[in-house]
């Protein structure tokens, strides 16, 4: 969650928007990213709400001012769509790494049992950014989804569609507590890549290096 925000952050002021930067959100102290009710409380309520069944959170989200952009539409779509970049680029990375430890682990088997830790922090790395990629295509504010749908709206219906920012989180997590197959569709493609990079790295995977069944 770190780097998705740092790089809204990021892309903000190279579209010309140096809110974040002067609020000293340009930067990777994930203490700068904490919110005390969506990164602490909130995953806390939902998850003993649901019994463990589903938890819901998030960072702080990175306060922008779109009218600084150089280029409005261009600006806020780079915006909005650099944070699920980043998480891609990072899905990448740790498939990677998780093919690197197990590629290693048979010259270091003295160390078998912390390369299967590793490759386990691996496997979620890769997972989680999936999730945070295409959780956040979800065309609903304010997802990130929702300002790149936004501008395929007429006007009119763009402004009305904009107004469902002002409740916040509360649509999508009222649509991920009541409608769950609206989010798994959306999912799929997480679930389909996950998949593929298994098939990959699976057969260099360490005895407990993958936490599935």
């Amino acid at each position: 969650m770190v780097a998705h925000e740092y790089a809204h952050a990021e892309a903000a002021y190279r579209q010309g928007d140096s809110t974040a930067y002067m609020l000293g959100r340009l930067t990777f102290n994930p203490l700068k990213h904490i919110d005390p009710f969506m990164t602490i409380l909130l995953p806390i309520i939902t998850a003993v709400g649901s019994g463990g069944r589903w938890a819901f959170g998030g960072a702080k989200p990175v306060p922008v001012n779109p009218r600084n952009y150089r280029h409005f539409v261009r600006g806020d779509i780079i915006v909005s769509l650099a944070g699920i970049a980043v998480n891609l680029v990072l899905f990448a990375i740790f498939t990677a790494l998780f093919a690197t430890v197990g590629t290693i682990a048979p010259a270091l088997p003295s160390f078998t049992p912390t390369l299967e830790l590793l490759q386990r922090m691996m496997y979620y790395g890769l997972w989680y950014n999936l999730v945070l990629a295409f959780f956040n295509l979800i065309p609903i504010p304010p997802l990130d989804g929702s300002h790149v749908f936004y501008h395929l709206l007429p006007p009119g219906a763009g402004m009305q569609y904009r107004q469902l920012q002002r409740y916040g989180f509360l649509p999508i997590m009222l649509i991920s507590y009541m409608l769950p197959g609206v989010v798994q569709f959306f999912l799929w493609p997480a679930f389909q890549l996950r998949h593929l990079a298994l098939v990959m790295i699976g057969p260099v995977a360490l005895p407990n290096g993958l936490p599935l069944p």
